[in-house]
C-alpha cells in the first residue's frame, strides 16, 4: 500500500498528525473538520452561546475532534486558538439567551441535536444583558415557583441581574444574551 501523500502546508501537518494519531475526525479530513470550525466560530456566538461554550455544547471538542482542534485551530485560524483552549480547559464564561434556567452551579451541556429535554442551568451570581431590548422580561423565582423578583423593561440599552444561590429559576424572553458580569 503506498504512503499517503500530504499537501505541502499546515493541512497536510494537521492531516499527517491525524493519520499518525490515529484520530478519527468529522466525516472528512481532520484540516477539513479544522477548516469548517475555523468558519463557523465567527458566527457561533449569535444564539446565546459564548464561542468556547457553542464548541462544547454542540459536541465539537468531542474525542479525537478536541485534539484535532486543539492542533489545527493555531495553524489554521489562530485568532480562535484562545476559544478552543479555553472549550478544552472547561474554563470558559457561560452565556444565557432567552428561556427558562434552573438555578444550580452544576453546568449540564445542552443536547447537542438541540432538543430541548435537558434541564437547562445558570449557575448564580450577577449577569448583565446589553444592547437594544423592548419589552424585556426577566424573573427570578423561589424554589416553589413564587416570583422573588422581575421586570419589564420597555426599551432599554443594559440591565443587570443577580441570580441567588438560592433562588430556584431565572425566566428571560425577548432580552439581549446575559454575559457574567466580572
Amino acid at each position: 500500500m503506498p504512503e499517503p501523500v500530504y499537501p505541502p502546508g499546515p493541512e497536510g501537518e494537521i492531516d499527517e498528525l491525524a493519520d499518525e494519531k490515529g484520530w478519527v475526525v468529522g466525516s472528512g479530513s481532520a484540516s477539513g473538520f479544522v477548516r469548517d470550525i475555523c468558519d463557523s466560530l465567527p458566527v457561533s456566538a449569535v444564539d446565546g452561546a459564548s464561542r468556547p461554550q457553542w464548541l462544547v455544547d454542540s459536541g465539537q471538542m468531542d474525542g479525537d475532534n478536541g485534539e484535532a482542534l486543539l492542533v489545527g485551530v493555531p495553524k489554521l485560524c489562530p485568532e480562535w486558538a484562545k476559544a478552543v483552549k479555553e472549550a478544552a480547559s472547561g474554563s470558559y464564561e457561560r452565556w444565557f439567551g432567552d428561556g427558562t434556567y434552573v438555578v444550580s452551579s452544576k453546568t449540564l451541556p445542552r443536547d447537542s441535536m438541540g432538543e430541548d429535554d435537558e434541564e437547562l442551568t445558570i449557575p448564580p451570581g450577577t449577569y448583565r444583558a446589553s444592547g437594544r431590548m423592548e419589552d424585556c422580561y426577566w424573573e427570578r423565582t423561589s424554589k416553589g415557583g413564587d416570583i422573588l423578583d422581575n421586570q419589564l423593561a420597555t426599551s432599554a440599552r443594559s440591565i443587570t441581574v443577580t441570580v441567588a444561590p438560592s433562588d430556584g429559576q431565572f425566566t428571560s424572553e425577548r432580552c439581549a444574551v446575559w454575559k457574567p458580569v466580572q
